[in-house]
């Protein structure tokens, strides 16, 4: 097949387009990003510099294509509602209409458990959750129109669509998560919120890059496939703080006991953001309404439709993506 892959300079997207090696496919990898050379990707890749917000879609990369992986988005806690807005809905919008103009029917789409985000806790949830609408998060909110209206485009004129949920990506590479939370530890800023008794899903790369592949391989097998988002994890929730704090006695840092409550957390979130707002600060507040409800609350999800409907099965456990990641992390 021919596959585009948005994203391609991404985290995930990377991970990806390295998974395709030696395969027969012809893969094709878009990013904004120039900053490249033709041995981060396989022989089989080419990769094109490209927004997908705001250029042309090139018809060069979309002409003759069977199936397209959108991973391309805008992360983060924080930041323009416009910029989430245009890299997460409008990007989006452009995918489906070029899906439509050179009559790719397959497309999978990298969503996020933050679509269904709340103030609550998440309890080994199901997609039967209704989407949230907490007005805390742009990314959350943004991600949420995007695997909308890719869900209902599916079946429109043999058109199948389906959304993957990966639960906090880490692994060697990881951009965000684990760099972030070493480097505030390391910096003594870091605190563990609410009482620290919260689980969570993270899933390694290693298995996030397996579930795309799945999901591909099911699509292609199943032509009625397709209309419905899947949870991504590990199905190996973790106490949050514990987990870390086994990282950072690997790391020789010091264990994590500083607490702060949540109520505070949340409060103080909600302060940084009037202040960011207000004096148009650079970077993110070191605390939000939304980050305070993620690092205090449980949030942990089934993968019984995941396994049921794309066959899907982690293939590493927690134990095994953490000895696999030990010497990055320590690079770090």
């Amino acid at each position: 097949m021919k596959i585009v892959i948005t994203g391609g300079r991404g985290f995930v997207g990377k991970a990806l387009s390295k998974k395709f090696s030696n395969s027969e496919h012809i893969i094709h990898t878009i990013g904004r990003s120039s900053h490249f050379t033709k041995s981060d990707f396989p022989e089989n890749c080419q990769h094109h510099c490209c927004d997908l917000a705001n250029d042309p879609i090139p018809e060069a990369i979309f002409k003759g294509a069977d199936l397209i992986f959108h991973i391309a988005a805008k992360a983060g806690m924080w930041g323009k509602y416009s910029d989430f807005y245009s890299s997460n809905v409008i990007a989006t919008r452009n995918i489906l209409s070029a899906c439509k103009k050179y009559h790719i029917n397959k497309l999978i789409y990298t969503s996020t458990p933050s679509v269904v985000f709340s103030t609550q806790p998440i309890v080994n949830g199901t997609e039967s959750i209704a989407y949230g609408n907490s007005g805390l998060s742009a990314y959350a909110e943004t991600k949420t129109i995007a695997e909308r209206e890719i869900l209902e485009a599916n079946e429109s004129q043999n058109f199948q669509t389906l959304a993957l949920r990966p639960h906090l990506i880490w692994g060697d590479g990881d951009p965000h998560l684990l760099p972030r939370v070493i480097n505030r530890h390391k910096k003594g800023k870091l605190r563990i919120v609410g009482e620290g008794r919260n689980k969570v899903d993270l899933t390694h790369v290693d298995n996030v890059v397996h579930a795309h592949f799945c999901a591909m391989e099911s699509m292609v097998k199943n032509s009625s496939l397709g209309g419905k988002a899947y949870f991504i994890g590990q199905d190996e929730p973790v106490n949050l703080w514990d987990w870390l704090n086994e990282i950072f006695v690997m790391l020789d840092l010091p264990r994590l006991t500083k607490k702060i409550s949540y109520r505070k957390a949340y409060l103080l979130g909600f302060s940084l953001e009037k202040i960011w707002g207000i004096l148009r600060l650079a970077g993110e507040p070191p605390m939000t309404r939304f980050v305070a409800n993620q690092l205090a609350h449980d949030h942990w999800f089934s993968i019984q439709s995941a396994k049921k409907d794309l066959g899907y099965e982690p293939i590493r456990d927690m134990g095994n993506s953490l000895n696999k990641s030990l010497a990055w992390l320590r690079s770090l």
